[in-house]
């Protein structure tokens, strides 16, 4: 990555970073129900957006830069994927520790496929 493009990747991160902190804020897990819905959302739509963005074909590449390491990296929160499955299993939810990663380990690889898909169709 050049100089300029780590402006570029600057950027996607300040947008998708506060957009990752409401999602959370707005999905928060509770008693009534365990799963990390605000988690999972922004890692599927990472997921998509990823797949997308590296099959663009556009003579700018900074916006390739800005929206999949930036805005997809900071979106994204693996980190916390871990965390709250550490979570589960700390409090004997085995079960459901093992649906949520595996529900968003397939479903993410699905949708980033689903994204180049996409992303080929457009500039295919």
């Amino acid at each position: 990555m050049t100089g300029p493009d780590w402006g570029w990747l600057v950027l996607g991160a300040a947008v998708a970073s506060p957009a990752r902190y409401w999602a959370g804020l707005l999905a928060k897990s509770t008693g009534k129900r365990p799963f990390p819905v605000g988690t999972f959302a922004v890692n599927m739509a990472a997921s998509l957006l990823l797949g997308i963005a590296l099959e663009m074909r556009l003579p700018q590449a900074w916006i390739q830069s800005v929206l999949a390491t930036g805005f997809c990296g900071a979106l994204s929160t693996w980190s916390t994927l871990a965390w709250e499955t550490t979570g589960f299993v700390r409090t004997r939810l085995r079960l459901l520790a093992a649906v949520y990663i595996g529900t968003s380990v397939t479903a993410g690889v699905l949708l980033a496929w689903a994204g180049t898909a996409i992303g080929h169709l457009v500039w295919g």
